[in-house]
């Protein structure tokens, strides 16, 4: 069945394929930020872990809106990381982190100025996969 703006909504739509595709590269992210820190340390683990954050939350964002532009989705995930970064200069994140590990992974604890340029090349990076695959489906399905 489809939605009244004829855009599919059934389990093989194009949302639900973005949507699960989303959901794939969140978990991936995950999984990267783990291995990361038990092969790497020092400014590799930081930075890296620094720039696929921001990469999640970019995951997460498509995931939530599947139909927004590769470049919006990487403004919002960045903001949202430049945010928290900056909320780090209240001192709000040290005192949560330091009573939960979800708010230490989540919010982190001291402001480091580095992280808001590797917080830029992870929303980068997704804005230029999602970007790069989608235009290859719109070449892909004009060639049909």
């Amino acid at each position: 069945m489809t939605s009244p703006s004829g855009i599919g909504a059934g389990i093989g739509s194009e949302t639900n394929r973005i949507r699960l595709s989303a959901a794939v590269a969140a978990l991936a992210t995950v999984g990267a930020g783990l291995g990361l820190r038990t092969v790497a340390a020092g400014d590799v683990a930081k930075y890296g872990g620094d720039a696929l954050y921001t990469l999640l939350i970019f995951a997460l964002v498509i995931l939530a809106a599947p139909r927004l532009t590769a470049w919006k989705a990487g403004a919002l995930a960045l903001a949202v990381s430049w945010g928290v970064e900056f909320l780090q200069l209240s001192g709000l994140p040290a005192e949560l982190s330091g009573h939960s590990a979800a708010a230490r992974l989540i919010l982190g604890s001291t402001f480091n100025a580095p992280d808001l340029f590797w917080y830029g090349v992870g929303a980068l990076v997704g804005g230029l996969v999602v970007a790069s695959r989608r235009a290859g489906r719109g070449r892909a399905s004009s060639s049909l």
